[in-house]
């Protein structure tokens, strides 16, 4: 193993400090537009519609398959 001059380990120390400050704010950028939701809804406007689509059709279905049920309406027209 050999050894290192006082100056190069500062120099190291320095390197290191430089590369992990430069990725920290890497991170921050990649963190930042992963929680960007308005961002995420433009990019991705289509899908979002055409889901909301879905889940209200299959929600309006429930309710009105629910409140058939209850009411007594459903069993009515097979008897």
């Amino acid at each position: 193993m050999t050894a290192r001059s006082p100056e190069e380990i500062r120099r190291s120390i320095e390197a290191n400090r430089a590369e992990l400050g430069m990725a920290v704010e890497r991170l921050r950028g990649e963190v930042t537009k992963a929680t960007d939701w308005r961002g995420q809804l433009r990019r991705h406007q289509r899908e979002v519609v055409i889901g909301a689509a879905v889940a209200g059709f299959v929600i309006g279905g429930g309710i009105a398959a629910f409140t058939g049920l209850v009411t007594g309406r459903r069993r009515s027209r097979y008897y």
